[in-house]
This record gives C-alpha cells, structure tokens and sequence, in this order.
C-alpha cells in the first residue's frame, strides 16, 4: 500500500490527503468520493485527524514555558527551575498611632493592638479595610501608648489551622486566592507544646538551609491559590505527627486599594492582662502619615516567562546585567523595570561600579530607605569588588503635534474623533514598547495607530519633540547636566533648544534657554536670551554652556535661578530628535505626555469632494518652527 505524509493541519486539506492516499490504492479504484457513503466515512476520519492534531499541538505547545499559555502550565515549568511567581500585592499606607488613656482603664504595663482589622480608608468613594499580619505591643507610659509610625496593609486578615498527619501525601493549601504572600504568618505548636508557638519563617530558595532550620517554601497551584511547604529533615526541619500548625495571611483587593487615605481606627486593643479595654474611654489619635500605595495585581504569565528563566540562569549571583534584573524583581517585587549599566560604559568610566535605576509600579521614584534596603540585600549575591548604586530614574518625554486629515463625507464630528486618536495614543503610551528601560517610540507604528483610529482618517502629518524637565535650585548657583540619549536635529540658524521662562539673577524680565551652532552639527553654545518690549530677540548670556547635539546632551554652566514659570520649580528644555524613533538609553525613562501634546483635526477636501483638483489643499509642515520658545 503505498504511503502518503499526513502534515496538514486544516479541515479540508486533511481530507483531500485522504482522498488522494485512496486515490493511490488500487483496491478503491473508480470510487466516487464526492456523492457516496465513502465521503461520510472520509469526512469523519478528516474531522478525527484534525482532532487530534490540534490536541497534540496544544498538548506540545503547553510543555515548554515559552509557547504555554495556561497559567497553570506556566507556573508549573517555572517551579521546575525554582521560580516563585509574585503574588498578588497589597496597598500599603503608613499611619501613626497614640493611645491616651486618661482614666487609667488599662492593667498592666503594656498595650496591644490585634493582628487584623486596624483601620479604614477611603479611595475614590470606596471604604477599603486595612489590617496587620501580627500583633504590636507597646508599653504605657504616663497613660499614653505611643506605638509611632507603621504600615497596614488593605485586606482582610484570615486564618487557617492544620494539623499534621505523619503521611507523605498530605498537603497544606491556603483555600483562598488573592493573598499577599508577604503577609504570610507561620505558627508551629508541637505536641504537648504549651504557649504562643514557634514563628517558621519563609525563604525562596534553600541556601544555607539545614535539616534544624525552622522555615517554609510556597509554591503558586491551581487557580492562583497557594500550598504551604515544610522542611523534610535534610532541607529544614521536618514536622512531628499531630503538630498544629496555624497559618495567617491577608487577601487583598491588589491595585484597588491604592490611593486609600483619611484613614479611621477600627482595631482592637489589649492590655498587659491579655483584657479587652473598653476604647470609650481612651482617647486614640490616629494619623495618615502616607496614603495607601504599591498595590498591585499577581504577577501576569508574561512577566513569569521573562524572569523564571532569567533568575535560574543568575544562580543567585549578580554578575550580567539580566543577573541583576532579575534578581532585584524578587529583592523588590515593586519593580516594574530595571535598567543596570556597568560603570565602563560611562563617561568618564567609572570602573568597579554598577549603575542601577528603578521604575516602581504605579510611581517614578524609590525612596532613600528603600534604595539603601535594596542596596543591602543586594550586596549578598553581588561579587566582592563591585559597588552598587542606585540612581533615580531620568525621565525623557516624548511630545507629539498631529495634524490629522479626514474625510467629512465619512465622519464630521471633530470632537469625538479627536477622542478616538487620544484614546489609541493613550492605549499606546501605556504598552510595553515603551514603559520600561530601553524602550522605544515607534514612529511608523505611532502614524499607523493615528491613522488607524477612524476609517474617516485619511492621513497626518505627525512632529516628534524630546524634553527633560530641569528640577532648578531656586537661589542657589548650580550646575546642571541634561541627557536625552538621542542624537539633536540641528538648525545651523539656532534655535534647536527652547525652554519654559525663569528668572536669573540681575534680570527681572523672564529668560529662556536657546542655542547656538558652532558652524557643524556636531555642538554648539548654550545662551540665554529674553524678548524686550518691542518682541526683539536679547542675549543675556551668549555662553551659558554646551550642547552636544551628536550624543544629545545639553551642559548648563553655573546659574542662579531666581524663579521658574512653571510650579515646582521646573524648567522644561525641548529639542528634535534626528531619528523620529526615540529610544531610551541606560537610565532614560520613555513617557509619551499627552497633555503637552496637540491633534489638529483638518479637513480633507479631495476625499471629502470640496476640491478635486486640489488646488486649495490644505497642506501641514513636517518640520518643527522656528519660535524661540516652547
């Protein structure tokens, strides 16, 4: 019989591969295919074959970390290399908390605030609760428990107990999904063990781990819930048949709660006796030091496949670039992007260092308590020698003039498609092109996405501007040095650098930064100049620094700033970029901001009919003015 290869996927490809392997065995010679019972009989073994070539393909698809697209399956080959996928994560606020106790109702030295419900907060007309994992004992003094500043977090606090049953099969699983896994509590109590239990502490990894070590794993199941490991002897210390074992945590809302403040007590108090006390008559102050932030979702399937690999290659060890990214994602799970240069790539080399910024999630800045934990922690996988510092991120905004033509005959509300183009833009600024390090505005992609927001589009004519926003010293002499990482678009005439007002010393009229070619392309002067009475054009400072156009950086000499026209101080510097396709290089941040951006709706009066000739054409320039400010 002679043998045909079955290597198609589609329906009715299979089929006419049957047909024609048939075709091939002289036993079926002469039959008709099309109109007989043997098309019945083709078409189920079509349908068979297709079956199961789907299945297959899934099934194959699924076995590797890459192509899977369950969650389940993912989470699964992560955990094969050791990989623990971000849990979901609570809002955290920060208050501060005084108890007075003015009658004297609370025995004993000391006062207890209960692991659990403490306060509530308000978000967007939302009432969300806010709960600690563990309790906080302070003592009285003079009538008055000051327990100062601590986090809470959004949640609810819940508790499930377990008992350990000596055989191999059994499994502690937390029911619930949406928990924060860093509010995981673990008690142990052994048999015949009297008192509060022995607290078991979580790691991720099982370094330095002995068989006495009294610790836990966790590993991410079904349906985004969790199961709780113990030790078993060799790594961490094994459970005792009938030991209980009880497990708190916090489920959270995740990016909900974020923004919750005027936040309320709700918690309950304690005294020394281990008694309830009656909070009529104390007088409890309770302050909103800090609104409630960092809340966010579990880690999403995409971002489990980019760092489980990344952190198995690292070994723990810090050396590469993705060596430190990955393991700074789990140092600090807020991490939304990292970008990490070696000091040999700086100019001047800075040799022996590594330069490290951080985007966190829903904000732009780490505090300096959180850089110098992250620094610390870091310092146990980095190699002897080598110095970390972390820098904050340099923010370079994309600015955009669109001058959209559109057919009137397919749509004329001007409004409503000004709101199509802003929500695609919208939707563009947000993806991952460009809100992480090293991204990229793509400008084909940018027209493709304006044109293709309304069919009533026809064209546009899009400009592209840089800026960095200078945070000036206000009456303070300064130097300052801007970077935008991507080559000037160079007028020999000047004017390529535009700026916001501000006020220097010894001038009273508002001052704007400019610039001046050294007869090339390659730099120029910085100055600052002013427009008198008479709208003329007036150098105050025709050398008030460099500007390298090649490599985009603007150098300001010593200045005294008196005042900015902007609030906060600020002093926003324009320039073109050469290449449309803006990129942000080593701490550079990608922000596209819409808010400084224009879209200019223009009638299209050949598709619309006005003038199909076109000699009235509305036509719109691809180059920048020539003002002297922004």
């Amino acid at each position: 019989m002679p043998s045909n290869k079955f290597t198609n996927l589609d329906y009715e490809d299979i089929k006419s591969s049957i047909k024609d392997y048939l075709r091939a065995n002289t036993d079926f010679t002469g039959f008709d295919y099309e109109g007989s019972n043997m098309s019945v009989l083709i078409d189920t073994l079509a349908y068979n074959t297709y079956q199961t070539a789907f299945n297959t393909n899934m099934v194959v698809n699924e076995s590797f970390i890459d192509s899977a697209t369950l969650r389940e399956n993912v989470v699964s080959l992560a955990r094969n290399i050791g990989y623990v996928p971000r849990s979901r994560t609570a809002a955290k606020g920060t208050i501060s908390l005084t108890v007075a106790d003015p009658t004297s109702v609370i025995n004993g030295n000391t006062l207890t605030l209960r692991k659990g419900l403490v306060c509530t907060g308000d978000s967007s007309g939302t009432t969300y609760a806010f709960a600690i994992p563990e309790d906080r004992t302070v003592a009285v003094v003079n009538g008055v428990a000051d327990f100062g500043q601590f986090e809470v977090y959004e949640g609810t606090l819940l508790s499930k107990a377990f008992t350990v049953s000596g055989h191999s099969e059994q499994k502690f699983v937390l029911d619930n999904p949406f928990i924060d896994t860093s509010t995981i509590r673990s008690v142990i109590f052994r048999p015949g063990e009297i008192g509060d239990g022995r607290r078991y502490r979580l790691v991720d990894n099982i370094v330095k781990i002995t068989k006495d070590s009294e610790i836990f794993l966790l590993q991410e199941i079904e349906d985004e819930k969790y199961e709780v490991l113990f030790g078993d002897g060799f790594f961490g210390k094994k459970l005792d048949p009938n030991t209980d074992i009880r497990i708190d945590y916090i489920v959270t809302e995740g990016r909900e709660g974020n923004g919750a403040r005027n936040f309320s007590f709700g918690g309950d108090l304690y005294d020394g006796l281990n008694v309830s006390v009656n909070q009529s008559n104390l007088t409890i102050t309770l302050t909103t030091v800090q609104p409630a932030e960092s809340g966010d979702e579990i880690e999403s399937i995409n971002s489990v496949k980019y760092y489980a690999p990344r952190l198995y290659s690292s070994q723990y060890r810090a050396v590469s670039a993705t060596d430190y990214e990955a393991i700074i994602q789990q140092i600090y799970p807020d991490t939304e992007s990292v970008s990490v240069v070696g000091g040999e790539e700086l100019d001047p080399p800075q040799f022996g260092n590594v330069i490290i910024s951080i985007k966190p999630r829903n904000a732009n800045f780490i505090s300096d308590f959180t850089k110098q934990q992250i620094t610390t922690e870091l310092k146990k996988f980095a190699l002897a020698g080598i110095n970390q510092q972390l820098v904050d991120l340099q923010i370079l905004t994309v600015e955009y003039d669109c001058f959209v033509y559109y057919n009137s005959n397919i749509f004329n509300d001007v409004s409503t498609l000004q709101t199509r183009i802003s929500n695609s833009i919208q939707k563009y600024a947000n993806s991952l092109d460009l809100n992480k390090f090293g991204g990229r505005f793509k400008y084909s992609k940018f027209v493709n996405i304006v044109d293709d927001s309304d069919r009533s589009i026809t064209s546009n004519i899009t400009r592209i501007q840089m800026r960095r926003d200078l945070r000036a010293e206000i009456n303070v002499t300064s130097q300052y040095e801007l970077c935008y990482g991507n080559q000037f678009h160079v007028n020999l005439e000047g004017r390529n650098i535009k700026s916001t007002a501000f006020t220097i010393r010894g001038e009273s009229a508002p001052v704007y930064f400019s610039d001046e070619p050294d007869g090339s392309t390659t730099t120029g002067r910085l100055t600052i100049v002013s427009v008198d009475s008479n709208g003329e054009v007036v150098t105050i400072d025709g050398n008030a620094g460099t500007v390298d156009y090649m490599h985009g950086e603007v150098l300001i000499n010593s200045i005294f700033i008196t005042g900015t026209s902007l609030s906060q101080n600020i002093i926003e510097i324009q320039a073109t970029p050469e290449s449309n396709d803006v990129i942000g290089l080593k701490d550079l941040y990608l922000n596209v901001d819409l808010s400084k951006s224009t879209i200019n709706m223009i009638k299209d009066t050949i598709s619309s009919g006005d003038q199909i000739s076109g000699v009235s054409y509305p036509t719109s320039s691809s180059y920048t003015n020539g003002s002297l400010t922004r």
